[in-house]
């Protein structure tokens, strides 16, 4: 699955989708990452503060990866 994602709210929805096709709750989430079972609940509802490394814990640990696209050409490394 591809998801262009250009918002914490996006990721935050994407996030729930994936975790309710696996079958797993919230609480279950937070067990497999380390986390809390809030911080699952903030980053589905997609709180702009939540920690990036924590969130990478998550995606990490729900096997989610993301990729880095550019819509720009690169030209020797610039942009």
């Amino acid at each position: 699955m591809k998801e262009n994602i250009t918002k914490t709210a996006l990721l935050g929805q994407a996030l729930r989708r994936v975790r309710k096709r696996q079958g797993l709750s919230q609480e279950d989430v937070a067990g497999l990452s380390g986390v809390g079972r809030r911080f699952i609940s903030d980053l589905e509802n997609g709180k702009e503060t939540c920690h990036i490394a924590k969130v990478m814990q998550v995606l990490g640990s729900m096997g989610i990866a993301i990729q880095i696209v550019t819509h720009w050409e690169e030209d020797n490394g610039e942009r």
